[in-house]
């Protein structure tokens, strides 16, 4: 990949795209293809081929999906399995079509089987049940990947997959169905300008997960891009877990809320630990350089100049 190669960002206005655009832009990649939701819809697959055959991009970087935390992923599952299948279903066909030198799927965490060994190594994929709340989500992921491997196998195809850990920044979904930190973010912000007396969290509190920012995430993408050529999924994390109640208290400071935390354990916990196993990445030479109370308060100011000047 070079500093005159075409590369389409699939899901450039989301979270993930955004960043993966703001870390090539930083380099002096150029050449950058984007298209909005409303300009290509990426489920219709007659108009993927058709944007694939006219700009014949030499490199993608899939991010684009339908994302959401454990609110969303029960409301919608039937959107969240299919319009993330149809999504990488035809980016990863057309990519093929067109000869595309190289493509990075972005899949989830989510693919991991429910009771698995911590930290998720790579090799435990499809090795139990996923958890409930967002088994269609995961089952749309695991697909991807396997998608990635059965062109390499079939057709030669240099693709590649990643699994994040719980990615969060600017550009995030701030409401509730939302990813929980920025979900949280949104929650603990109106509690403060509303003066609420408490606010109140799904679950015990008790569940660790591993937070990615998400320019840290970035950078794993493109270094992958450039140094990593192989079938198997590698996962990108800090290596660092923080339970859901250390997270909001975190959240409760830099919003400036003093009121009382509140944990409603009528709503789902999820699953109990997420904590990637990044030994492989980190051997090839990379690691997340934010820590999470550094992304949390450029996340959170991030989100007030928004709502200040939207």
């Amino acid at each position: 990949m070079n500093k005159k190669s075409k590369i389409y960002v699939a899901g450039h206005k989301g979270m993930i795209g955004s960043a993966i655009c703001r870390a090539l832009e930083k380099r002096g990649y150029a050449n950058l293809i984007t298209k909005s939701h409303k300009a290509l819809d990426l489920t219709q697959q007659a108009k993927v081929e058709r944007f694939f055959a006219k700009e014949k991009p030499d490199y993608v970087f899939l991010a684009a999906a339908r994302v959401g935390g454990i609110h969303a992923n029960n409301t919608y599952p039937a959107e969240f399995i299919y319009q993330n299948t149809m999504i990488q279903s035809n980016i990863i066909h057309s990519a093929w079509q067109q000869k595309t030198k190289k493509l990075f799927f972005l899949a989830s965490s989510c693919v991991f089987p429910k009771k698995t060994s911590q930290p998720m190594r790579e090799d435990s994929l499809m090795t139990g049940l996923m958890e409930p709340t967002n088994e269609p989500y995961g089952l749309a992921k695991l697909s991807g990947i396997n998608l990635c491997q059965s062109y390499r196998r079939q057709y030669g195809c240099n693709f590649i997959s990643a699994i994040p850990a719980n990615t969060y920044g600017i550009n995030d979904h701030f409401d509730e169905n939302g990813h929980v930190l920025a979900a949280l973010i949104g929650k603990f912000h109106s509690a403060k300008t509303k003066g609420d007396a408490e606010v109140s969290l799904w679950g015990s509190g008790k569940p660790k997960r591993e937070f990615l920012y998400a320019d840290d995430l970035a950078d794993a993408c493109l270094f992958l891009m450039k140094k990593y050529n192989e079938p198997e999924v590698i996962n990108i994390g800090t290596g660092r877990e923080t339970s859901i109640k250390q997270l909001a208290q975190h959240i409760a400071k830099i919003t400036d809320f003093k009121g009382k935390l509140v944990f409603d354990t009528s709503k789902p916990d999820g699953n109990p630990r997420r904590l990637v196993d990044s030994s492989r990445i980190h051997d090839l030479g990379w690691k997340a350089k934010t820590t999470l109370e550094d992304g949390l308060e450029k996340t959170y100011r991030w989100y007030r100049e928004t709502l200040t000047h939207s």
